[in-house]
């Protein structure tokens, strides 16, 4: 009988085993995946992704391990980005991470069932992503890069008293430019400035609309617009070439030769998107009630030798009111 109950206890206990090392693999299985669109390659949306991968690995996301990232680029092609969402619906991921404003159009059409967290979005709201900014009721939230847009053009003043013509390169088939230049718009009336708007549809049009502008204006503004930025060595080598200060929307196009920026930092933008992420992915909250969030502090960075190649001088006051100022075109 004691050697019968003995048997029925070890049978009892690898059952027990058994089902604990399944349910074990089963938790090591389980992989969340993750669906990241970006509209074109450059430095800023880059670093939005960064900062995002960066924020879910510091929290335990770590890739390839029990994190997948299905990494797709539209190289600045709406087809492509219509087709990634496609995609995206049928593979189903746990969660998509929409980078700028055309992509997030682009699965936010076609995706209602899976929570989309946006980045590098001017205006969820004219972009019809979301339904308000405080409430979004809709799977899409997360944050914005709209710029100060009023500060940035002070900058022109600052660097260029004299100012009294500034031209604007964006691309006008990007509603998050669009919405951009008719705050510029305003902005150069209240500051006493005439906008001289010049556009671009692709890269490859950027120098011929930059240069379209060399010869009519006192400076250049070139805001977060992804065609022209991805090509904003183009617009570099114009206000170079004929001495235009050149004032942009963020600080990576600072890095890339521009001469200065109030603006947005992408790599905490991204790393604050995450955080949103997280709450989503651990069920703390649900996008339609999660507000769209703002980078809370703008940065003043400067580029020295941008300054010295465009031919102007920097203002103690800026050197002084600076978060950053800048050596090289690279740093």
């Amino acid at each position: 009988m004691e050697k019968k109950s003995s048997r029925v206890l070890l049978i009892g206990v690898v059952l027990s085993l058994l089902v604990l090392s399944l349910v074990s693999f089963s938790v090591a299985a389980k992989e969340l995946k993750v669906g990241i669109i970006q509209i074109v390659e450059h430095p800023a949306l880059d670093a939005a992704r960064q900062g995002f991968i960066d924020v879910m690995s510091e929290n335990g996301y770590v890739e390839g391990e029990n994190i997948i990232y299905d990494y797709q680029n539209a190289q600045g092609d709406m087809s492509t980005a219509n087709t990634i969402a496609q995609k995206f619906s049928i593979d189903k991921p746990d969660l998509i991470l929409a980078i700028a404003t055309p992509t997030a159009q682009a699965v936010a059409n076609v995706i209602k069932d899976i929570p989309i967290l946006i980045t590098a979005v001017t205006d969820p709201v004219d972009a019809g992503l979301v339904n308000s900014a405080e409430k979004p009721g809709t799977n899409v939230t997360g944050t914005t890069d709209m710029n100060p847009i009023d500060k940035q053009l002070e900058l022109v003043l600052k660097f260029k008293p004299e100012a009294q013509k500034v031209g604007i390169v964006y691309n006008a088939g990007e509603s998050n430019s669009v919405v951009q230049v008719k705050i510029a718009r305003e902005v150069a009336k209240d500051l006493g400035i005439e906008l001289i708007e010049a556009t671009a549809d692709t890269s490859a049009n950027v120098l011929q609309a930059a240069l379209s502008l060399a010869n009519r204006v006192d400076a250049i503004y070139v805001p977060t617009d992804n065609t022209v930025v991805s090509a904003i060595e183009s617009v570099v080598m114009v206000a170079e070439e004929f001495d235009l200060p050149m004032i942009v929307g963020e600080d990576n196009s600072v890095r890339s030769g521009g001469l200065a920026t109030v603006g947005i930092d992408y790599y905490r933008l991204g790393r604050q998107t995450a955080e949103m992420a997280l709450k989503v992915i651990k069920g703390e909250a649900e996008p339609a009630t999660m507000p769209i969030e703002r980078q809370k502090e703008m940065k003043l960075v400067i580029n020295a030798e941008a300054a010295r190649a465009m031919g102007v001088t920097i203002p103690d006051e800026l050197k002084e009111a600076a978060d950053e100022i800048l050596t090289g075109a690279e740093e």
